[in-house]
């Protein structure tokens, strides 16, 4: 091999090598600093994409989980509420049973009055002041309702003996949606949204003769209450509501957002608590007669019996809608802690995936710190050969 001077071919050859060395340390510096094994596409494309669809899933898990919290808090603003409104019924109902007695003399009366009437007055008043970052939960404002109000309340099912839906509650379902029933063998019936969600109950045996039925779909949140004229068979009652629809209006009930993805909403109804809601039956009504009653001193007693009834309604109505934001608040308290176990799993797949294992980059950190550094000793040795061609001048 000749000897030359313009062109070093060993510093050329350890100056290639020292920067490949570079790159590779610098990147170990970079992932150990950032404790990321993936810092941009090109570390790992593949990757990335994989772990970030993961963080979104968590991040998205994480949100729903706090916004499950605060549906808690709103539901159990709206349960509170209805706690005092419950109280005040059973006053009520207190003094229509004191009222009922001949004891009581006409002022007495008006006296009970007086006291039914401020009750009245404060159940409306807590029912249409109660809210949750200013939105009213007593007032009917947050319901889901059926298209067209009572769309299959009252429709026949004639199958070999007569029977009819008698109420349907749509008070936990979606709004602007369509739901259909479709029979299966055995007396089941499944209800499907239309949007992949679906629940399949089994019918009981047999309806009883004028007895009823409550078919609950409780995870879409549709209930059909259905009355039998004579005993009907759990078989024919499905063939007959097969291919029937509950359509639900474009009500503005609470869609509280339970999960990382769009289809993961929990639609709750907050039904109105004032006196004047259908719920409450004639309760308004009896408690004007009441108060005409005891003004005039005459027919108390059969004024002060109707009101007895017409509370108990109301008391049976209040306890329903109690019993609701119950089961509501034990559902999203599961929902939370089952989001929690969901977001560490997805975390921890995440990290998998995108973390740097310290450890074993520290190996990588250490080879290349030491090649860096000899791959400089050489290319100074390299640099300094050609001064070899001086002495051949001398």
């Amino acid at each position: 091999m000749g000897v030359r001077i313009n062109t070093n071919i060993e510093a050329l050859n350890a100056q290639r090598n020292l920067g490949n060395t570079a790159v590779q340390f610098a990147k170990s510096v970079e992932k150990l600093s950032s404790g990321l094994r993936i810092n941009r596409a090109a570390d790992d494309a593949a990757g990335l994409a994989i772990s970030e669809k993961l963080r979104a899933q968590v991040r998205g898990l994480t949100q729903a989980q706090r916004n499950a919290q605060d549906g808690i808090s709103m539901v159990q603003t709206a349960e509170g509420a209805l706690t005092e409104v419950q109280a005040m019924l059973q006053r009520m109902r207190e003094l229509a049973v004191q009222a009922s007695n001949s004891t009581l003399s006409s002022s007495d009366a008006q006296s009970v009055n007086t006291e039914i009437t401020a009750l009245k007055a404060e159940i409306d008043r807590v029912a249409g002041s109660t809210t949750f970052n200013g939105q009213y939960l007593l007032t009917g404002a947050l319901t889901v309702s059926q298209s067209g109000g009572t769309a299959i309340v009252g429709l026949s099912l004639p199958t070999t003996v007569a029977a009819s839906i008698s109420a349907v509650d749509v008070s936990g379902a979606k709004a602007s949606t369509t739901y259909t029933l479709s029979s299966q063998t055995g007396g089941k019936l499944t209800l499907s949204d239309g949007a992949g969600n679906s629940q399949q109950v089994t019918l009981d045996a047999t309806i009883g003769a004028d007895g009823t039925m409550a078919i609950n779909f409780s995870t879409l949140g549709v209930k059909i209450t259905v009355v039998g004229a004579a005993a009907k068979t759990a078989g024919d009652l499905a063939t007959d509501l097969d291919g029937k629809t509950v359509i639900t209006g474009s009500g503005s009930s609470a869609n509280f957002q339970i999960g990382a993805n769009a289809s993961d909403v929990l639609a709750v109804s907050f039904a109105d608590a004032r006196t004047s809601a259908a719920g409450y039956g004639t309760l308004a009504a009896d408690i004007s007669s009441f108060s005409s009653a005891t003004g005039s001193g005459s027919g108390i007693i059969a004024a002060a019996q109707a009101l007895i009834t017409s509370v108990d309604t109301a008391l049976a109505y209040v306890s329903t809608t109690r019993g609701n934001f119950g089961a509501v608040q034990n559902r999203l308290e599961y929902t939370v802690r089952s989001l929690g176990v969901s977001a560490e799993n997805l975390a921890a797949s995440e990290s998998r995936v995108r973390d740097l294992d310290v450890a074993a980059e520290m190996v990588t950190f250490t080879k290349t710190q030491i090649l860096q550094q000899a791959g400089t000793a050489i290319l100074a040795q390299a640099n300094q050969a050609p001064q070899s061609v001086l002495s051949l001048l001398r």
